[in-house]
């Protein structure tokens, strides 16, 4: 029997004091035996439960919901957050782990794939009462009647990846670059959006968001119901990230928790698509071609064949967009320079693209210091019986040249990139009648053709990092070398780690 959701109790505090107080808590989880793997899941799974009760039993939340035609609840009564508030010591312990064995048995649907397996971790039941009851039940981890962004959530895993310096931390997208490039590929409503390696969802929940505040009351029109259901999806090679990327998406409200998954676990260069979209958005992990560090030799709609993995997730975003479709993608430095497979792909995809538009990126964004990286925007070009390239030119904006940022002292705001969105846009829709800036600039087909390589690792701005104005403030600059040496450090003990267990196997 349903109840009538009330506004759940709790005090609210700014995010960042959420965020700080729940890493605080892996402390706790890491004496009492949790691993440094672990513990981020293990909170997360915990903060779902809460956060989908905060969900469930908000009135403004609860009648969306119901409008958008979801299930009323995220969360099955008698298996959620309240229940484990109601038991203490080892049956707190034993409902817990019913809660994950029951949720994770809900095959083909967004809560039993983010259940699938869960394990409970956390075998002490004093732990596990301290978490619950005392440390995350008495907040509120929403911070407005409406929010279903789950700042806090997301913080968390951001906190992980930085935490980590390396792995999954290098290929968090800035939240500040996401909003930015959907805000120049402009989403609309009725898009079949995706992201093809979408690690824990923050491109598709943005582009979700954007939709949102654009499109408001037309959500709940045929087309807007159809976001529930497929029209935004994702691929993620990882399943404990997957499980991430779906918890991530049903508290923002993409999706049913007895829906089908959004989400599907798999090596997304494997094989041709088989469903095509309107937009695809991306930042493809770093690497080599495959698992095994094999080109796709698989893949026959590939124009070359490579093992640099950025080049195939190019080639495969090619070939998952429909006619006319668009796409804006994350890419490091060598995807524009690289030869040999490299060259023949770039001239392929300015023939059979408009290849419109590169934002080249500064260093200091991303967790994996030095990470030179850029966002590439193109369309699909339908095919032309002139046999004219789909270029014509690419727009060259150069956010690196004198910009640097670190990730505490001066990290990227989404104000940072206002002037670059106010240049894409400036055509008004037509890429030839931009105008111009000292950082924005156009090279033409020709131009880019007949240059060695077809490389693309164009500048508009000559630095002028010999003059003393152009030198941040000395705090920046330590701040800077401080965190250098950290993520040197974290290296060098990762290495010390492994000859030391080495050793220890040899005895």
């Amino acid at each position: 029997m349903s109840t009538t959701p009330i506004a759940p109790a709790g005090r609210t505090e700014d995010t960042s004091t959420l965020v700080n107080r729940l890493w605080s808590y892996c402390e706790l989880l890491r004496h009492s035996g949790v691993s440094t793997l672990d513990y981020v899941e293990q909170l997360t799974y915990l903060l779902f439960l809460k956060m989908a009760d905060e969900r469930d039993r908000r009135p403004a939340l609860f009648q969306q919901s119901k409008k958008a035609g979801l299930s009323e609840r995220l969360v099955p009564e008698g298996k959620d957050w309240q229940s484990l508030l109601s038991m203490s010591a080892e049956p707190l312990v034993d409902h817990y782990e019913r809660i994950l064995r029951n949720l994770g048995s809900r095959p083909g649907t967004m809560l039993g794939e983010v259940f699938l397996k869960a394990q409970n971790k956390i075998h002490d039941p004093a732990v596990l009462e301290r978490l619950v009851k005392d440390l995350i039940n008495p907040y509120s981890w929403n911070r407005a009647e409406i929010d279903l962004k789950g700042d806090a959530y997301e913080g968390l895993l951001q906190r992980g990846a930085e935490d980590r310096k390396t792995g999954a931390g290098q290929y968090f997208t800035p939240r500040p670059l996401i909003d930015a490039m959907i805000d120049c590929v402009e989403p609309q409503l009725g898009e079949r959006i995706t992201d093809p390696a979408c690690g824990t969802g923050g491109f598709l929940i943005a582009a979700y968001a954007y939709l949102v505040k654009h499109f408001g009351d037309e959500l709940y029109s045929d087309a807007g119901r159809k976001l529930q259901t497929g029209a935004i999806t994702g691929y993620e090679l990882v399943r404990e990230t997957a499980r991430l990327a779906l918890m991530n998406m049903l508290l923002h409200g993409i999706g049913s928790s007895e829906g089908r998954p959004l989400i599907e676990v798999q090596d997304s260069l494997a094989k041709p698509p088989k469903r095509f979209y309107d937009i695809v958005l991306a930042n493809p992990p770093f690497g080599v071609g495959s698992v095994t560090g094999e080109a796709y030799t698989s893949r026959t709609d590939f124009w070359a064949q490579s093992t640099n993995k950025q080049l195939n997730f190019l080639q495969h975003i090619y070939n998952l967009l429909d006619a006319n479709g668009r796409a804006a993608v994350v890419l490091p430095d060598n995807v524009l320079f690289e030869g040999g497979a490299g060259a023949e792909i770039r001239r392929k995809l300015l023939e059979t693209c408009n290849v419109h538009t590169l934002l080249r990126l500064p260093t200091g964004i991303f967790y994996a210091n030095g990470v030179k990286a850029n966002v590439l925007f193109f369309d699909r070009a339908p095919a032309r019986s002139s046999g004219r390239p789909g270029t014509e030119q690419l727009w060259v904006y150069d956010f690196r040249t004198d910009q640097r940022f670190t990730l505490k002292q001066r990290p990227l705001r989404r104000e940072h990139l206002d002037d670059f969105v106010r240049c894409y846009r400036s055509g008004q829709g037509k890429h030839s009648n931009r105008t111009p800036t000292d950082r924005f600039r156009a090279y033409s087909y020709e131009e880019l053709i007949s240059r060695d390589k077809v490389n693309l690792d164009l500048t508009v701005l000559q630095s002028s990092a010999s003059t003393s104005s152009a030198l941040p403030a000395p705090d920046v600059i330590a701040q800077g070398i401080v965190e250098d040496l950290e993520a040197a450090l974290a290296e060098f003990a990762a290495v010390a780690q492994a000859l030391k267990a080495g050793s220890a196997l040899r005895r």
